[in-house]
């Protein structure tokens, strides 16, 4: 069983303790780094490392009155350190350390949703395998088409949780990157070697060429992937959810001792974790369309994506995080009931084999449209008489002068659908 879901893990991650922590780490880096070309004095550096502290209800209280959160956040540290604090941030802007502290907020939360997609690709392997067998009925368009199993299913969802897997990845290189370039971007105040010695140390990239800030364009990257992880999240759950139904009920959610389902109904057994994956997903979309509108910013920067960012990024880390657990939990615990898909599986009487009588005639030498035409006559009959397929086949005597009654039992047996399981489970990557 995968333990409950906690919020600190990622929470931690988004407070203010940890972002400060990364900001006055960034601001000791860049003394570090001037430090070396004789910028900052040695006997300085040693004091901002030895007393560079700060407190986050004074931050608060100072950006009360100065407005300015990294204004409010120097004057603290400064009444940590004294004097030397006049070296703090030499020739750097907010956006320096914003930015980059930004980068490595996502880098850490991008980091551990890893984490949990590795999680849920291990356990989508593992019931994919216990139900590789499992025969139940494919649908397309809602109408049962013909028979696969539930483990291709489970599959064909650990593929896709792969390919997310390997784009939240290429979204981490993306977002990786920090820059230490002052106002406008050109180092004016800096050296380029401050950046490129930052960033190293916080395991960052600098970027190739910045303005006052980081191009939008890479968070837009990483906020929509996420989204594009919530979209597979929800399509999962969508699909449990169908089968849930009580017409349907081949897999359900796991249904603990004492949980209730209803006020009114106390029958009822409720898909409820699934909706909610279903509908925090849509958020994500939500917020990466937000970060796609910050993109385009006046000039070499404005701040009409910060407001922003400060809501959306924190809060699709989280809520991805969260019905990544959620959904992980779901697909661990589910209820699979391997009778009711056979039950289910023969609800159309035979004629989810159509096809393959259709292919049985054309290999005997009959055209297309007239097998077409054939075994389509048979089948209107089951829909609207409810007759038995096989049994219709076997019944008339146009087909039976060229197929044999052993050919036709041929075609009705489920597990020819499934000489090709072994395949398709190497070809996704489940051994």
């Amino acid at each position: 069983m995968i333990e409950r879901y906690t919020l600190p893990a990622m929470g931690k991650i988004w407070n203010d303790e940890n972002k400060f922590r990364i900001w006055l780490e960034i601001e000791i880096l860049a003394c570090e780094a001037q430090a070396e070309w004789g910028i900052v004095p040695k006997e300085a550096l040693n004091v901002i490392r030895e007393k560079g502290n700060f407190n986050v209800a004074r931050i608060l209280e100072i950006e009360h009155e100065v407005k300015h959160d990294v204004i409010a956040f120097l004057t603290n540290v400064g009444e940590y350190v004294g004097p030397e604090s006049r070296f703090i941030h030499l020739g750097m802007t907010s956006s320096d350390v914003l930015d980059t502290a930004l980068a490595v907020q996502m880098k850490q939360s991008g980091e551990l949703l890893l984490k949990g997609m590795e999680s849920l690709k291990e356990v989508l392997a593992r019931r994919a395998k216990e139900f590789k067998n499992t025969v139940m009925i494919g649908r397309t368009h809602g109408i049962h088409a013909e028979p696969i199993t539930f483990g291709l299913k489970l599959a064909l969802w650990y593929a896709e949780t792969v390919r997310d897997i390997e784009r939240l990845n290429a979204a981490l290189k993306t977002i990786s990157v920090g820059k230490i370039s002052g106002a406008v971007g050109t180092y004016q105040h800096l050296d380029p070697f401050v950046e490129r010695y930052v960033c190293e140390k916080l395991g960052l990239q600098p970027a190739p060429i910045s303005t006052q800030v980081l191009q939008r364009d890479r968070h837009a990257e990483f906020m929509n992937t996420l989204a594009v992880c919530g979209c597979s999240l929800e399509k999962f759950a969508t699909e449990i959810r169908h089968l849930q139904k009580t017409e349907v009920l081949e897999a359900e959610e796991y249904f603990s001792k004492g949980q209730k389902g209803s006020s009114a109904m106390p029958h009822k057994r409720n898909p409820i974790i699934c909706e909610r994956v279903a509908g925090l997903a849509r958020i994500l979309r939500s917020n990466a369309l937000a970060a796609m509108e910050n993109v385009a910013l006046w000039h070499e920067r404005d701040i009409s994506h910060s407001s922003v960012e400060r809501i959306i990024v924190p809060d699709s880390c989280i809520l991805l995080d969260f019905i990544l657990h959620d959904m992980t939990n779901i697909i661990d615990r589910l209820l699979v009931y391997p009778e009711h898909m056979t039950r289910n599986l023969h609800a159309t009487r035979g004629l989810i084999f159509s096809q393959e009588v259709l292919l049985a005639l054309t290999r005997k030498g009959m055209k297309r449209e007239d097998a077409y035409r054939m075994v389509q006559e048979q089948a209107m009959k089951v829909w609207k008489e409810e007759k038995d397929f096989k049994a219709l086949l076997l019944g008339s005597e146009e087909l039976m002068k060229i197929l044999s009654p052993k050919e036709i039992d041929e075609i009705f047996d489920p597990k020819r659908s499934l000489k090709h399981i072994e395949y398709i489970f190497e070809h996704a990557g489940i051994r």
